[in-house]
C-alpha cells in the first residue's frame, strides 16, 4: 500500500507473478454528492515491465486516474518502515463535468510504501 494524494486516501497494488499487477485507488470523493466518501478506483489495465510501472484505473462519479513511473527504493531502511518503496512518475487525473467534456491535470508525484505492519494489518 502507498500513500495517494490527500491524508487517509492511499493505492493498493497487488503484484501476481513478475508482470501482472492488480489494484485500486481508494480516494475521498470532491463532488457535492460524494463528499468525504471513500470511492474505490479499481484498474482498469496495469502493468509492470522491470521497475516501470502503469495504470488506468476504472471511472467513478466521472473522474479517473492514469500513473506512468517507477517503483524505487526509498529512504526506509526496512519494509517495516514507511517510505521504503515509493512509486515515483506522472499522474493524470481525469475528469467529466456535467456537459461530458473531458479535462486532464497532470503532475509529478512521489506516493510513499506504508510499513510493511500497516499494509498487512499485522501488529509488531
Amino acid at each position: 500500500m502507498y500513500s495517494f494524494l490527500k491524508d487517509g486516501e492511499f493505492v493498493q497494488l497487488n503484484l501476481e507473478g513478475h508482470d501482472k499487477v492488480t489494484g485500486f485507488v481508494s480516494r475521498y470523493g470532491d463532488l457535492e454528492s460524494d463528499r468525504g466518501t471513500f470511492l474505490d478506483h479499481f484498474f482498469k489495465k496495469a502493468s509492470l515491465s522491470g521497475n516501470h510501472i502503469q495504470f488506468t484505473t476504472e471511472q467513478v462519479h466521472g473522474v479517473w486516474f492514469d500513473f506512468k513511473g517507477t517503483l524505487q527504493l526509498g529512504s526506509g531502511k526496512t519494509p517495516d518502515d514507511e517510505d521504503h518503496y515509493e512509486m515515483k512518475g506522472t499522474l493524470t487525473e481525469y475528469t467529466l463535468d456535467q456537459d461530458k467534456k473531458e479535462s486532464a491535470r497532470s503532475r509529478d508525484v512521489t506516493f510513499k510504501s506504508f510499513p510493511r505492519d500497516v499494509a498487512t494489518g499485522k501488529s509488531r
